[in-house]
């Protein structure tokens, strides 16, 4: 298994980038933690939340997966609700599904150093 984190997104411009099935999504998901698989109308998109310690640190999370988002020329959808929870999708909207694009960005942002941005959840004793 290839780390997904090394690779580059490819243009989705190339006429042969299709959609993946479910089951290639579903094999893929093990390799980008606590991304979650979701459908959503139809389209298959990767999700995943956090939440961060105060609506700034959300702005600076931003910032960074636009930076990443950029030199990849893969952008995900960023959501801030509320003032601290942060929630990103991504698919590959040229295609209307998921690509190996949108789990190598997953995994490059999985490799961001985001825990200084994160609120810490202490468990109840």
């Amino acid at each position: 298994m290839s780390d997904l984190s090394i690779k580059k997104c490819v243009p989705c411009s190339r006429k042969e980038l299709r959609p993946m099935t479910e089951e290639a999504a579903q094999h893929l998901i093990r390799q980008v933690g606590e991304w979650n698989l979701v459908n959503e109308g139809g389209t298959w998109k990767l999700h995943r939340s956090w939440k961060v310690k105060t609506f700034m640190r959300g702005m600076e999370f931003f910032q960074l997966i636009a930076a990443l988002a950029e030199a990849e020329g893969h952008h995900p959808d960023i959501h801030l609700v509320g003032w601290n929870n942060v929630k990103i999708d991504v698919w590959t909207h040229a295609v209307g599904g998921l690509t190996e694009n949108d789990f190598i960005l997953a995994a490059k942002i999985n490799k961001l150093n985001l825990h200084p941005l994160l609120r810490i959840e202490v468990a109840n004793e």
